[in-house]
């Protein structure tokens, strides 16, 4: 049988009657609570990130493929959608969708209120998986290739501004190149969604791309560019890098990350707040232990005596005190995984802390618990607090036998 180990289970099983039990206590509830306070706060960042990014990919796509001449506005150059990869490219690994789309800037107008917009045009082929669950007034619509429906979706703020609701009938004014005066167009509401992005949900109206084919007068084949809906967003650059060198030399390709540049640089300065909580929290865990450790050496000052005399080795007597240290960190872990996990799972099932939808572009606190960070925050935490313990545990080889016995 392991020596250290022999006697580490006697010191834990004797631990009850020792002064040393409180302070193990505060140890273990230290280490719970910090851990508990790392898991709930990646959990939340990283889901944060997750809806907001989801989002600004329901409205963008992942990749978007149009003319290379393009600029930043709304009026982009037509091409056509007869194109090598449409739609074929959706059959490539790790590429789950590829439609048509087409923007146009505009303006609603009652008689007392008026606003710019965007129509996005989309035909047949378009995904509504992102509207389904952002519907909270009417439904989606269907797309007829051959035949133009008038139907659109419009946000929620929106509505409420120009005081519509599902089924009432909006009148959007569009300019061309080659015309001064506006061309109206009649539209009917078919549904109110509402995403919680203002930038987004502000601007954008959702419509049959045949208006807009209409009121540029291009032909049917005529788009404005693809939108590309990829499986696993960590696969971005690569599978942009590999659309790009398949499309023609007049095409050109942009991410999702260069099209919102801003807001994904803002999502990314989110994980300086994880790193900052962790490493506080890391530092807590360790400085605890190590205060723990010490006491604990010094209340089996005259154990380490005896042991010495016996002729254990330093090492030896030093890992049955690291062993002990782990057992307290294990014994926070475990209690620390449980309250935090159980916090998190209460938030994501029953939403119990909501937001202010405006300020914070989510309705409630969003939980994304991810096993591979479950067991990195668990791992990492064990692993820096053994090792900070290692230096302190080196008091044990200044002990002489001697002074230990008599003393005690």
């Amino acid at each position: 049988m392991n020596f250290e180990l022999f006697i580490t289970k006697h010191i834990l099983s004797k631990n009850k009657d020792n002064f040393s039990r409180p302070i193990v206590k505060v140890a273990v509830a230290g280490i719970a609570l910090g851990l508990s306070v790392m898991i709930v706060s990646i959990a939340i960042v990283t889901g944060f990130k997750i809806m907001v990014r989801d989002k600004v990919i329901g409205f963008g796509s992942h990749i978007q493929i149009g003319n290379y001449d393009s600029n930043l506005s709304y009026e982009s150059s037509p091409i056509t959608k007869f194109q090598t990869f449409y739609p074929a490219l959706d059959t490539i690994d790790g590429i789950k969708h590829i439609q048509v789309y087409a923007n146009k800037a505009g303006i609603i107008k009652t008689d007392d209120q008026i606003q710019g917009i965007v129509l996005k045009g989309v035909d047949s082929d378009y995904d509504w998986s992102f509207f389904k669950d952002k519907i909270i007034e009417g439904k989606t619509f269907e797309i007829n290739d051959s035949v133009k429906t008038n139907k659109i979706l419009i946000s929620k703020s929106t509505a409420s501004k120009m005081k519509f609701k599902a089924g009432d009938a909006v009148r959007m004014y569009f300019l061309t190149q080659d015309q001064s005066s506006p061309r109206g167009r009649k539209f009917e509401i078919e549904g109110i969604f509402e995403t919680g992005l203002e930038e987004f949900d502000n601007k954008f109206i959702i419509g049959d791309i045949k208006h807009i084919q209409k009121i540029n007068n291009w032909s049917n084949d005529m788009i404005a560019g693809f939108e590309v809906i990829i499986d696993d967003f960590n696969d971005l650059d690569k599978l942009g890098r590999y659309i790009y060198n398949k499309i023609d030399y007049d095409l050109d390709t942009q991410t999702i990350k260069q099209l919102y540049p801003q807001i994904f640089d803002w999502l990314e300065l989110q994980d300086m707040n994880v790193w900052v909580i962790l490493v506080l929290m890391v530092a807590v865990a360790a400085i605890t232990m190590i205060s723990t450790l010490l006491i604990l050496i010094l209340e089996r000052t005259n154990m380490i005596g005896i042991l010495k005399a016996l002729g254990s080795k330093d090492w030896s007597i030093r890992k049955i005190f690291l062993y002990n240290a782990i057992y307290i960190i294990g014994k926070g872990l475990i209690l620390g995984n449980i309250f935090g996990v159980g916090l998190c799972l209460l938030q994501k099932y029953f939403k119990l802390i909501s937001l202010p939808v405006e300020s914070y572009f989510v309705s409630y606190v969003p939980i994304n618990l991810n096993i591979t960070n479950l067991i990195l925050i668990n791992s990492g935490t064990l692993i820096v607090c053994v090792l900070m313990l290692i230096i302190p545990s080196y008091i044990i080889t200044r002990i002489t036998p001697v002074k230990a016995i008599r003393f005690s």
